[in-house]
């Protein structure tokens, strides 16, 4: 077979606030011939996703930052195109954890085969991958949200709010959207189902606002945000309230730490918990959130949108552009 060229994106520097185009750098090399055992993905989609901040900054986290010179991470839905491995035969769709690149060597650790008769298979690095799983988990397995409850979303028109606020319409709750433009909260009640959204960069008080909309105080707030979005959930939370901690979007790109209000003893009054989650603590139940989403979709009852962005040079650029909020639902890379 003749050889083919890999374009990949590889860390050029650490980004002092908020990432640069010129921190990546676009490279060329050949792709790699498979050995027993290995197969070669050619990528159709990449995702572009908040956490990927956290990996290119040197501060300590759950996994190791990416290095300088390394291929920056990400999933990707691509399509089997050489194989070694009796798992995969060419043509089949897979997901994976392959990164910033059109071509990758695998050896099949960690690769799902995707069923493109199921949903578009784009889905696999959206509502049916990682970001709908996230919601999924993090609402109904940490906020545990009962009838009647209102839940609080920030950041509620991304890839994550988006289904957060959904699911808890198909549980019963009232669902209260925070976003960043007046077209993303029409989008989020008209066409989601949301009970109602505010603007927080056009509202003067975000306090107020959350006390008009939450007549019945706040049982579940899921925080994609965190700074002063949080701050102001604070005082309106009821007896029992829980907190599912996802993101903290607001802070990722600061140079230097806000000062923010001290609250915790607010969580001693109202007998609240806060916590934190990263969503492969719940990789053992994967499948079951999945095919109960995919059920969902196909009863209607779950919407989602995808903001995709046309051609591989261009992910550095919907990268930055998704960590500034101008997409609406999950964004993606076409390649």
């Amino acid at each position: 077979m003749a050889q083919r060229t890999n374009r990949m994106f590889t860390l050029a520097s650490r980004p002092k606030g908020m990432p640069q185009e010129s921190d990546f750098k676009l490279v060329e090399a050949p792709v790699p011939e498979p050995a027993d055992g290995q197969c070669v993905v050619k990528a159709l989609y990449v995702s572009v996703d908040p956490y990927m901040r956290g990996r290119i900054s040197e501060a300590k986290s759950y996994a190791a930052p990416v290095e300088i010179g390394g291929v920056m991470v990400g999933g990707v839905v691509g399509e089997v195109v050489e194989s070694k491995n009796p798992r995969f035969a060419v043509g089949d769709i897979v997901q994976g954890e392959f990164g910033w690149q059109e071509y990758a060597l695998t050896d099949g650790r960690g690769v799902r085969k995707i069923d493109p008769t199921i949903a578009p298979i784009s889905t696999a690095i959206g509502v049916l991958g990682m970001p709908g799983l996230t919601a999924y988990f993090g609402l109904l397995d940490i906020g545990q949200p009962k009838e009647g409850e209102t839940v609080v979303v920030s950041g509620a028109a991304g890839a994550v709010g988006s289904i957060v606020g959904q699911i808890a319409k198909i549980k019963g709750c009232r669902a209260v959207g925070i976003a960043g433009t007046d077209e993303k909260c029409k989008y989020l009640v008209d066409e989601l189902g949301f009970d109602a959204a505010f603007n927080y960069k056009t509202t003067d008080n975000n306090v107020e606002k959350l006390k008009e909309l939450c007549p019945q105080g706040i049982d579940v707030y899921f925080d994609n945000v965190g700074g002063e979005i949080t701050d102001a959930v604070i005082p309106l939370l009821n007896v029992k309230a829980r907190m599912s901690i996802c993101g903290q979007i607001s802070q990722y790109n600061l140079q230097k730490q806000e000062t923010g209000p001290r609250w915790l003893w607010a969580l001693i009054v109202k007998q609240a918990r806060a916590e934190g989650f990263l969503v492969f603590q719940f990789a053992d139940k994967f499948q079951q959130g999945a095919v109960e989403m995919a059920g969902w979709i196909k009863d209607g009852k779950l919407k989602f949108r995808e903001d995709i962005v046309e051609g591989f040079e261009n992910l550095p650029k919907a990268f930055i552009g998704m960590l500034q909020g101008d997409n609406t639902g999950k964004r993606l890379v076409k390649v």
